[in-house]
């Protein structure tokens, strides 16, 4: 079993305490700080590197978007998932912590069930990413002998294969690859399998998101649908164009970040692909096709 070491940073000494008895399971390691400087510390003296940390946002010595900052601004821990959880939840403060890097946003008080749903979220992330990786070790070798590509998905399984290969033959991974993920699935799950933003929300706060998917891919109206992927390299990159054969979707309200689903434990990835892994992403037609654009790197 996989233990998930989570580093929490409060100034409140009854808020960590509720954390920890909130994460208190097997599975889950945690370690807590009172401030933004003493977890910058715990974080350049950790042998291991947490896989996620909880963070406050208003403290003294550092406050949590500092802390942040600099989480994201240093390359041994920028792709840890931060949960920002705070009682700072203005539409400006939360845009301003989405936009720095924060994987989630978490107005208190809150329920063990919201927090560990948002948890268990970046841990999946986390866990299919680094089963992807393993996978491709000794393919991506040969990937990048290839200037045109073209590959057929309808599942998770293959997406995070996909999106591991594809991050390391463009020379820019994990970031390339979370941002991959997000357009692939979304083209799987909103495009193929029609599920709305409403049902993914109800489903990842259940835990059914897995078993919905797979039901309905066996569902006769989608059993046969599959999203492509195609990649071409040229002189100054790459640009890969991810098709489903869905309805398409109103694309136009997700490629920011909204301040209103920053408490959902979906509705980000899209933002996220477009602000943060790609030098250009644009959706066409009615939003079954996305391109982006990928830059060769320096």
């Amino acid at each position: 079993m996989t233990i998930w070491r989570i580093l929490a940073v409060d100034d409140e000494p009854l808020n960590l305490e509720i954390l920890q008895e909130y994460l208190d399971d097997p599975k889950y390691a945690v370690q807590t700080a009172e401030d933004g400087a003493a977890a910058w510390r715990r974080l350049e003296a950790a042998t291991e590197a947490p896989h996620i940390v909880l963070l406050d946002r208003m403290m003294p010595n550092m406050d949590g978007m500092a802390l942040l900052r600099k989480i994201k601004g240093d390359a041994r821990f920028k792709d840890i998932p931060v949960i920002m959880q705070t009682a700072a939840s203005s539409s400006d403060q939360i845009r301003e912590g989405l936009e720095a890097g924060a994987w989630y946003y978490l107005t208190k008080p809150y329920g063990p069930e919201t927090l560990l749903a948002i948890v268990n979220a970046a841990i999946y992330q986390l866990d299919k990413h680094a089963k992807a990786m393993a996978a491709v070790t000794n393919i991506h070798q040969a990937l990048r002998l290839a200037t045109k590509m073209e590959f057929r998905f309808a599942d998770v399984e293959a997406v995070n294969v996909l999106a591991a290969a594809l991050s390391e033959y463009c020379g820019n991974p994990p970031l390339m690859a979370m941002g991959l993920t997000e357009l692939m699935i979304n083209a799987i799950e909103h495009g193929n399998l029609g599920i709305t933003y409403a049902e993914k929300k109800k489903l990842r706060l259940s835990g059914a998101w897995d078993d919905e998917v797979l039901r309905r891919r066996k569902l006769p109206d989608y059993k046969d649908r599959h999203a492509m992927l195609n990649v071409e390299r040229g002189g100054d990159g790459y640009v890969i164009r991810i098709s489903d054969e869905g309805a398409g979707f109103d694309w136009r309200r997700y490629l920011e970040f909204d301040p209103e689903r920053a408490f959902d434990p979906n509705g980000r990835g899209i933002a996220m692909a477009h602000k943060t892994c790609f030098a250009d992403l644009e959706y066409l037609g009615r939003g079954n096709v996305v391109v982006v654009r990928v830059a060769l790197p320096k």
